[in-house]
């Protein structure tokens, strides 16, 4: 029998805000739920439509993206962490098309060569390079564009 109180509680938790699987599993450990009632409210949350994972993948990379301005890298590393399955990962990643990608990435680097107000060449290039791919985003597209800002920008 499925506590309907603890059932109502996580309904509103998955509302408000698109859940994963182990974000609800966590948080039903947190209200000291027992393993077997835990499988059931998973069951009925998604029977219920609350919690679905490729529905929580497309949303989390959009927002990530959008906002954060994350790259695919980073994006594909914390749905891993969260446990989301590979195809539900790839279809999240098409979810950002290649041009609004570029024109992130084409400001989020114009944007950060700027800021950096380091005289040595080898020291900004390290620091534009390193904030770059802690981003997420690809190393060939990282250092095809740090040769391109220094060409261009450092005249």
């Amino acid at each position: 029998m499925i506590n309907k109180e603890v059932l109502l509680k996580l309904e509103h938790f998955c509302a408000y805000q698109e859940r994963c699987h182990t974000e609800v599993v966590s948080k039903l450990y947190s209200l000291k739920m027992a393993p077997d009632e835990i499988d059931s409210i998973v069951v009925q949350l998604i029977e219920s439509n609350f919690l679905n994972e490729t529905r929580f993948a497309c949303s989390f990379a959009r927002g990530k993206h959008r906002i954060k301005n994350w790259g695919r890298i980073r994006i594909t590393n914390e749905l891993k962490l969260r446990q989301i399955s590979s195809f539900n990962i790839t279809l999240a990643l098409k979810e950002i098309s290649p041009e609004e990608y570029e024109t992130t990435f084409d400001l989020l680097s114009e944007k950060c060569w700027n800021s950096i107000t380091e005289k040595n060449t080898l020291k900004k290039r390290k620091k534009f390079c390193d904030y770059m791919l802690r981003r997420g985003y690809e190393s060939f597209l990282v250092y095809d564009k740090v040769t391109f800002l220094e060409k261009n920008l450092d005249n």
